[in-house]
């Protein structure tokens, strides 16, 4: 193998014709000399169409490569500029980087698979960049992917739901596809303005498309689905339904607790306190001691154990789905209108509220858990990366990794 094809190879840089070899005793580096092909100069940084020149630049440049062993690398080339028609002054397009970038698109895909799999001191110590760097490399491979893939591509069933990102209310709005089981979507807000920017880049028609849509009861989801996509259909996340009987249920235990507390009745205060787990609990998943609790709750309060059948029997409607939850979900109405619980009456009010939207559930048996599964990876992301000072460096590293756009090692595919 000639000494040049050696040398490209070894820097991921195949697409140039490689030039002087030599060690920079100041740098500490491997320098290569590069310079692309004649078939790609005088081509647009942003958009490779070839153009007419402007000036030779600020003159030669360098792009930091993958370390060869213990040392650094890099690839030092000439950086005229052309007169784009579109984009204007800009530098040539390189085979070797993106538009834009100081490293090769080996060593950005490394540093953007790292960012990913690994911790934030590990990509910084193994590629000896800062952190900042990362996040400007990852953003850069995002944005390179999401040109080459189209997200929005027979989206049918979507998922909807916020997440919160940093202290003091920051919250990212999320979008996943149910049929690829990837994050399509994110961006800064939880309103109807920013979810109104999904559907804008979705576009009319491909809004048209889409057939199912989950989410919780936050209303201005509700409004713009509607608004926006009028043939979707808005699917109730059964989680949030259940956990508004839970907190009822709650409700009521706090009511009978300070009615025996206020009684002077301190040793059913005192076992009413401790019944908060065993009522909040699935029956399979009790414990022993729990069981006996709620025997206990029977025995002595029959408001309260009416409430956690209540409870039990909202949760039993979403277990079964199909048309034996719809029935079960009428009768369920029947008894919690009238229960005398106030607490559950209201409940019911809200669930007749939202009946289209939770007989949708049913129906279709879609739920939001991954949406949700999508928001702890999410939140993994930032507690590996110790917080992010900008939303925009999260969402380029969550459609990295939840997207589906991470890309492969160099070498590896």
């Amino acid at each position: 193998m000639q000494s040049a094809r050696l040398w490209a190879r070894l820097l991921g840089v195949e697409g140039a014709v490689i030039g002087r070899v030599w060690y920079d005793e100041q740098a500490g580096a491997v320098v290569v000399a590069a310079r692309p092909r004649k078939h790609q100069l005088g081509r647009c940084g942003v958009c490779g169409r070839r153009c007419g020149g402007f000036d030779r630049g600020e003159g030669r440049r360098r792009w930091r490569a993958l370390d060869l062993g213990t040392l650094k690398a890099f690839v030092e080339a000439d950086a005229p500029r052309v007169r784009c028609p579109e984009h204007g002054v800009v530098v040539v397009a390189v085979p070797w980087a993106r538009h834009g970038a100081r490293h090769t698109r080996g060593f950005d895909d490394t540093a953007a698979w790292l960012a990913v799999h690994t911790s934030k001191q590990a990509v910084g110590q193994l590629l000896r960049v800062a952190w900042e760097t990362v996040g400007r490399v990852v953003a850069r491979v995002a944005a390179d992917a999401e040109q080459a893939a189209d997200r929005f591509d027979e989206l049918r069933r979507v998922g909807i739901d916020e997440i919160a990102y940093k202290k003091g209310h920051k919250y990212l709005t999320v979008v996943v596809d149910h049929d690829t089981r990837r994050l399509v979507w994110a961006a800064p807000g939880r309103d109807a303005a920013t979810l109104g920017r999904f559907f804008d880049a979705l576009g009319e028609q491909r809004c048209a498309g889409i057939r199912l849509v989950s989410a919780d009861a936050a209303e201005w989801i509700a409004v713009t689905v509607a608004a926006r996509c009028p043939g979707a259909t808005l699917c109730a996340d059964p989680f949030h339904v259940v956990k508004w009987a839970t907190d009822a249920l709650d409700e009521v235990r706090r009511e009978v607790w300070n009615t025996a507390r206020k009684g002077g009745d301190t040793a059913l205060a005192g076992e009413l306190k401790g019944a908060r787990y065993a009522l909040w609990k699935n029956p399979e998943d009790l414990t022993r001691r729990q069981r006996g609790k709620l025997a206990w709750i029977a025995q002595v309060n029959n408001r309260l154990y009416r409430a956690y059948l209540l409870k039990e029997q909202l949760r039993l409607v979403f277990k079964l789905k199909g048309v034996r939850a719809t029935v079960l979900l009428e009768a369920w109405l029947r008894w919690a209108r009238r229960c005398r619980i106030p607490a559950f009456v209201k409940l019911a009010k809200a669930v007749t509220a939202h009946r289209a939207s939770i007989q949708a559930a049913l129906t279709e048996g879609l739920s939001n858990g991954l949406v949700e599964s999508t928001n702890t990876k999410i939140r993994l992301l930032t507690r590996v990366a110790f917080g992010f000072r900008s939303p925009e460096a999260l969402i380029a590293l969550a459609m990295l990794s939840v997207g589906g756009l991470c890309p492969p090692l160099p070498g590896r595919a």
